[in-house]
């Protein structure tokens, strides 16, 4: 009985369990009873061993993707920022921004006809922007007024720069301009150039 019982399992080890020579290149000889049970035993430990393994580099590989995403940078499409062109209305304003800082060459004084603003030799207006560098006060003028023969430098010492208390020294007289610092005056009713009063420490303060 035990002889043919160890025949049978001979038989099922031969047809279903030992591998085949030709693929695996060798052929197991089982080692004494039972051996073809052991070797099935342990190529199906293989089998897991080598399944688990690539289960394993595939999670690897998938998480090494996952982190290279979420660190790529986005692909935006980079387009230069254009800027809208302004209304030609700011070329008045960017011409104003441009005068800042200009002198007048040469200065002019004038009366109340000639028009205020930079003086050139190209174009004689008369400048609004006087500073004395003798006192170091702004240059006030009003126009079609002129000065009292009674002026003197005490009146303009305490009563520079305010018009109510200047006042009282103005006479009105249509084309004149009255200029006046706290230390000088003057009365002013054809175009002139500054250079030519030589007693007033008068200069451009710049636009």
């Amino acid at each position: 009985m035990a002889k043919d019982l160890d025949e049978l399992l001979e038989e099922v080890e031969s047809k279903f369990c030992r591998p085949d020579p030709l693929k695996r290149g060798v052929v197991e000889r089982p080692s004494g009873r039972g051996g073809g049970f052991l070797s099935h035993d342990r190529n199906r430990a293989e089998a897991k061993d080598s399944l688990r393994s690539k289960e394993t580099f595939k999670k690897e590989e998938d998480l090494d993707s996952l982190i290279n995403e979420i660190f790529e940078e986005p692909n935006f499409d980079k387009k230069p920022f254009k800027l809208k062109s302004k209304s030609s209305g700011n070329t008045s304003v960017r011409a104003s921004i441009q005068s800042l800082g200009k002198s007048c060459s040469p200065v002019y004084l004038g009366g109340s006809s000639a028009p205020p603003g930079i003086g050139t030799n190209a174009s004689q207006r008369t400048c609004d922007h006087l500073r004395c560098i003798a006192c170091d006060f702004w240059v006030v003028s009003y126009d079609d007024y002129m000065w009292d023969k009674s002026c003197d430098y005490l009146f303009f010492r305490n009563n520079m720069p305010e018009f109510h208390k200047l006042k009282t020294k103005l006479v009105k007289k249509k084309g004149t301009r009255a200029y006046a610092c706290q230390c000088n005056w003057r009365t002013v009713e054809e175009l002139t150039d500054l250079q030519r009063e030589h007693q007033l420490r008068w200069v451009c303060g710049k636009h």
